[in-house]
């Protein structure tokens, strides 16, 4: 692994690593459903301001909150792997880095599927053959398999801002106007 691809580390990396290597010892069906639930546990904790408070809130008992995130996890049919990882989590009183440990949980198993996430912002929805062009681009430049999570900003003006592993690119309008701004400023 480079400098350039580790970012694990930290309180969330010594957690995710923890599950990263519990479940490298799963049949790769059930390795992938850990991994599908997850990610799942991320998207519900960041799309739910409720569960957000919940979860890092000081004054509820560490017992409530895990009561109530087993309640969230078994409603949703989350493996029992994902869910005695959570519920020791918030017994430690850590369940404030959730998101962070599936972001570095993610991180690992892309590794080792010899994947990377490309985190791009553009303008204007992107098409499907705008992604697939970007896509093939990206897996030629990094030599492995990019996924694209793709956001929109029309504050950008134009153009995309494209972040891979520890690296950046900036090809946005609004970028390039303030470069030029400061150089005009400067002469």
């Amino acid at each position: 692994m480079s400098a350039d691809e580790s970012v694990i580390g930290g309180l969330a990396g010594r957690y995710a690593v923890a599950l990263f290597e519990l479940t490298q010892e799963l049949p790769a069906a059930q390795a992938k459903t850990v991994a599908g639930d997850v990610a799942a546990l991320k998207a519900l904790i960041q799309d739910n301001e409720s569960l957000q408070k919940l979860i890092k809130s000081p004054v509820i008992s560490a017992a409530e909150q895990a009561a109530a995130l087993a309640a969230v996890l078994d409603k949703a049919g989350t493996h029992d792997m994902v869910k005695n990882f959570a519920s020791l989590v918030v017994s430690k009183r850590r369940a404030f880095a959730l998101v962070d440990m599936a972001n570095q949980f993610n991180a690992l198993s892309e590794l080792s599927r010899d994947e990377i996430t490309a985190y791009v912002t553009a303008a204007r929805d992107l098409t499907a053959a705008q992604i697939k062009s970007l896509k093939s681009e990206l897996n030629k430049a990094s030599g492995k398999t990019v996924l694209i999570e793709a956001e929109t900003d029309a504050a950008l003006l134009g153009g995309m801002v494209v972040k891979i592993g520890s690296r950046m690119i900036d090809g946005s309008l609004r970028t390039k106007l303030n470069s030029l701004k400061t150089a005009l400023s400067e002469g």
